[in-house]
């Protein structure tokens, strides 16, 4: 194939070849590792966390349950399964390694080691046979994949037949001016942020374009049913900041 003749796909508002993505947003998330929890709570004034509490109260951990998070970074999403669901399984995967070994440092990780897993892989190609978990979750990372509908057919496969799927991510906000509003703050002070506690501004206005290209709640949620799934619905966060979806393996 010709350099002409490449897929291409976008990196933030750049567009890419599509093979060179995945080590760009490898090279993102091992920028920002050491400092990708501070930067959430200062970003989102903490509300993250109450978007992933939110998150927990719709899927409803269960003894039992064996849950694959994607993209799962330093573990808060498996770190509120485990405790939520008692006697349970999680395995974090993530294509940076940089991040698991953050969340390995964690505390949280220690008290749970016995029902924790952590392993490098890539959402479009999972490590994993078919049907073997209960649940797949992934949080603020699907609108880093290279190619979202391999992620979710790959999500399909390896969950058992009734298995959940659960998507947190930034969405779009219905309302105009709310939207244009949260571009501004979104646009001038995430990236200033970023330079000043993470000493990195490239890696955050990415992140901030990536949000952006990201598809609307409707969009997305006609992706996940493309892909197999069942019972697809969403519920918008803070007025559409995020939004969380769900589909069932029938």
């Amino acid at each position: 194939m010709t350099d002409e003749q490449k897929n291409t796909t976008h990196f933030g508002f750049r567009t890419v070849p599509e093979d060179e993505k995945a080590g760009m947003v490898h090279g993102v998330f091992t920028n920002v590792a050491s400092r990708y929890d501070v930067m959430n709570d200062v970003m989102s004034g903490g509300v993250h966390r109450l978007w992933k509490d939110a998150m927990m109260d719709w899927l409803a951990p269960r003894p039992g349950q064996r849950l694959l998070d994607v993209a799962g970074g330093t573990g808060d999403i498996s770190f509120r399964f485990l405790d939520r669901a008692g006697d349970a399984e999680a395995v974090v995967l993530d294509m940076t390694e940089q991040m698991l070994v953050e969340g390995r440092r964690r505390a949280e990780a220690g008290a749970r080691a016995d029902r924790l897993s952590w392993i490098v892989g890539d959402a479009m190609q999972l490590p994993f046979e078919d049907d073997s978990f209960d649940v797949y979750t992934i949080s603020f990372g699907i609108r880093n994949v290279t190619r979202i509908p391999d992620a979710l057919s790959e999500a399909y496969r390896v969950l058992k037949p009734g298995g959940r799927l659960m998507v947190l991510e930034f969405s779009q906000i219905p309302n105009p001016a709310m939207q244009w509003a949260y571009d501004r703050y979104s646009f001038n002070v995430i990236p200033a942020m970023g330079q000043v506690i993470a000493n990195d501004r490239d890696s955050y206005q990415y992140l901030v374009e990536s949000i952006r290209k990201f598809p609307d709640q409707e969009s997305f949620a006609a992706m996940i049913r493309q892909a197999g799934f069942g019972q697809v619905k969403y519920r918008n966060l803070t007025f559409g900041v995020a939004a969380l979806h769900s589909g069932w393996k029938l």
